[in-house]
């Protein structure tokens, strides 16, 4: 088993970050820190004849780089009860690949994955961000990868993680899950 890393966080070292580190101490991961890619948003040409078009932005060299996982964790901040914007941007670019003649066997290349979410917002995240939570269930769903499981943690400031005990308690689990498997 191989895993990859997708951050969606804006902040270097913020809560997310910190939680999903703890859930991946001491294990080989790659991680992709969207952030630092330039990923341009979709432009939607599923109804045109000719279908989408190239954007010549970091998109694809992503999309390569997850290819070879099995496993993929998507880690991400709650803004506003949903995902950041910056994973939200990947994730709608899914529909260009899935009409992409490079990439005819994204939908069943992404369906032989198993997925993982981990959050960390503000304001009763664990009530609030589960319509986020959902999304990605759908999205997941749609996609036919296996969802195997979140975590949600409670920070605002930075560092505020350390907190919550639950969260941290929760990550521990998910590395002796993965680290299991990896073995």
């Amino acid at each position: 088993m191989s895993i990859a890393v997708i951050y969606g966080g804006t902040r270097p070292n913020g809560n997310t970050e910190t939680l999903t580190k703890r859930a991946i101490e001491g294990m080989e991961v790659e991680e992709i820190y969207l952030n630092s890619h330039n990923i341009l948003p979709i432009i939607d040409m599923r109804h045109d004849e000719k279908g989408f078009k190239d954007r010549n932005d970091d998109y694809n060299t992503i999309i390569e780089r997850i290819r070879q996982h099995d496993t993929l964790i998507f880690a991400t901040p709650i803004y506003w009860y949903s995902m950041s914007g910056t994973m939200k941007n990947f994730i709608d670019r899914w529909s260009h690949s899935m009409r992409d003649e490079n990439l005819p066997d994204f939908k069943a290349m992404m369906s032989a994955k198993k997925a993982y979410v981990i959050a960390v917002g503000g304001d009763t995240p664990t009530i609030k961000g589960l319509p986020m939570i959902e999304q990605f269930k759908y999205i997941f769903e749609f996609m036919r990868m296996e969802f195997k499981g979140y975590i949600i943690g409670k920070g605002n400031q930075p560092g505020d993680i350390h907190n919550d005990k639950v969260a941290l308690y929760q990550a521990e689990g998910l590395r002796e899950e993965l680290s299991h498997k990896i073995k």
